[in-house]
């Protein structure tokens, strides 16, 4: 077994325990991560999440050339279901979810009372009362479990067997029609099946966390993650599927949110620019709803825009939030910063006082390695219709 980190902190060996201890879960394909060369972990909704099979330049090749494997059971299930599933699910988003079909998949935020970013995960409708919230890093579960105590509404929340992973890239639909045949040929983008590979049980939808082509498998039996990992690697070696981990510099490029990083619980969704995600005008109500037609009428103070930083090529993804100054005065941060090998440049993610978020404004990044210039650009930095996703 290789030499483990968590954080790059504790190490293991053959004869050593790793982990933190039974609070923090393994997921169903930990010793399979492991066993191909996963070198590091952090920790996700409580979970064990890879972070490191090697060079993070080469997983960022990998994916962006031909097709990587993630373990992303970190991003846990909330199941909603009952009589009033649909209207306690639309109680919990800002999102318009009257038009959603059953076998249809949307990126939805979650709001508090004050308008704030509680969660932006995919949503998927297995049937008109049955839902999966598939999370980004915050405890949902227990929000919507409150939520319900004095809903008055019939539903039932728990958090099911259901461990997803991702393959993704431009050869992943070579993989999947090896493991599935033909029919993989006709899901939709945001689409979603019930299928299964000898036997193993699955929900299979055409999404991911990479901008680029992709599926994610929800595993239903989490005694079956090990020979699923295997079924999958094995079927995809003829296309050169590698093992990975969902890659920091791809997901910047594509401007995608990463949570308590770029959103948080003070984040509004009209400062991230994602105004098509609120839907104001619905008859139906959901938290936040006041609170954000306040936001609509009075403006944001602040905004969301992409960098480019004039500055030596990043080693690694910034670990804390730098602050960006103008003329001397602190005017926001940075939140997500990455060197872009294929652009041949530093691009970040930042959010700034909406007087400095104009294209072209010239600012001052207080990088760890000292200040740099940084330009105001737009973003997603690549594809920015994302063609590569939609239409592959």
């Amino acid at each position: 077994m290789p030499n483990v980190t968590l954080n790059t902190v504790v190490s293991i060996n053959k004869q050593d325990e790793f982990g933190f201890g039974t609070q923090i879960r393994k997921s169903p394909y930990f010793d399979a991560t492991v066993r191909w060369g996963a070198k590091a972990f952090s920790v996700y909704n409580h979970m064990y999440i890879p972070r490191d099979f090697g060079d993070p330049e080469q997983n960022f090749w990998n994916l962006v050339n031909g097709a990587i494997l993630c373990d992303v059971a970190a991003e846990r299930q909330v199941e909603i279901t009952g009589p009033d599933a649909a209207q306690f699910m639309q109680l919990m988003t800002p999102r318009d979810l009257s038009s959603m079909a059953v076998g249809q998949c949307k990126y939805i935020l979650m709001t508090n009372i004050d308008g704030g970013i509680l969660n932006d995960p995919i949503l998927l409708k297995l049937a008109e009362n049955h839902f999966w919230i598939s999370l980004a890093d915050s405890d949902i579960l227990l929000w919507a479990q409150g939520l319900a105590v004095n809903s008055g509404l019939d539903v039932m929340i728990s958090e099911p067997d259901v461990s997803p992973l991702q393959l993704q890239g431009p050869r992943s639909g070579d993989v999947m029609h090896a493991l599935f045949g033909d029919s993989i040929k006709e899901m939709r983008y945001y689409w979603l099946n019930e299928m299964e590979i000898n036997g193993i049980p699955l929900i299979v939808s055409r999404t991911g966390w990479s901008s680029e082509l992709g599926y994610e498998l929800y595993l239903r039996d989490g005694s079956r993650g090990d020979e699923l990992w295997e079924t999958i690697m094995t079927a995809g070696q003829p296309f050169g599927l590698q093992p990975g981990h969902t890659s920091t510099i791809r997901r910047v490029e594509g401007g995608m949110l990463s949570y308590h990083a770029d959103a948080d619980m003070k984040t509004n969704p009209f400062e991230l620019g994602l105004d098509r995600l609120v839907s104001l005008e619905m008859p139906a109500d959901f938290i936040g709803k006041a609170a954000l037609q306040r936001i609509q009428t009075q403006g944001v103070s602040r905004k969301q825009v992409g960098l480019w930083i004039d500055a030596a090529p990043l080693k690694r993804p910034n670990t804390t939030f730098w602050p960006i100054e103008r003329n001397g005065e602190t005017v926001g941060k940075v939140t997500s910063a990455v060197y872009s090998p294929r652009l041949e440049q530093n691009i970040a993610l930042a959010m700034v006082s909406i007087e400095n978020a104009e294209l072209g404004t010239e600012l001052e990044v207080l990088t760890a390695s000292g200040p740099a210039r940084a330009v105001v650009v737009e973003k997603p930095f690549f594809d920015p219709k994302k063609q590569l996703a939609v239409s592959a």
